[in-house]
């Protein structure tokens, strides 16, 4: 299975790659950050001014133009596609199943108060246990699920308010 990658350019361009486009890329390192890079019969001089490894960004020098590049591997794309990401988990008051499964337990109940990552409720899919929790404090608004019953992906488990 191929390895792809999701790269956005400067917040305002979205390019895909995979493993093999990126090895198959006409490339001479220069020094340990500079690279001299033939793409379509045209060249480029190629730097990397700045890296952030851990977040994944950089900073790149393409001939004399520079630009701001973030780059999100498999993980990072099934994170978001099952919308897991922690920037969307703080705005959401509804907790929906992140994939299909059988709900194991539920520890809440309507009315009760919650605080940021206290366990609602345990969902098992694929043979594993994943813990649902509370994105924020709040107040269960509503449940929708019991204990043995199976649910679809996306679908609704607990309203908060």
């Amino acid at each position: 299975m191929e390895k792809k990658y999701k790269v956005k350019v400067n917040d305002s361009y979205e390019f895909e790659f995979t493993s093999e486009e990126i090895e198959a890329i006409d490339k001479q390192q220069v020094s340990e950050s500079r690279f001299h890079v033939l793409q379509d019969n045209r060249s480029f001089k190629a730097e990397i001014l700045n890296s952030d490894f851990n977040q994944k960004k950089y900073t790149v020098k393409i001939n004399s133009n520079v630009y701001e590049v973030d780059i999100a591997n498999e993980l990072d794309l099934l994170i978001e596609a099952m919308g897991l990401s922690l920037s969307s988990a703080q705005l959401v008051n509804d907790i929906k199943a992140p994939m299909p499964g059988l709900i194991l337990d539920v520890n809440v109940k309507e009315g009760d108060e919650v605080k940021e990552g206290d366990y609602l409720l345990v969902l098992e899919a694929m043979k594993m246990e994943n813990t649902l929790t509370a994105p924020g404090d709040g107040v269960i608004k509503a449940v929708h699920v019991q204990k043995g019953q199976g649910v679809e992906k996306n679908q609704l488990l607990i309203e908060l308010e």
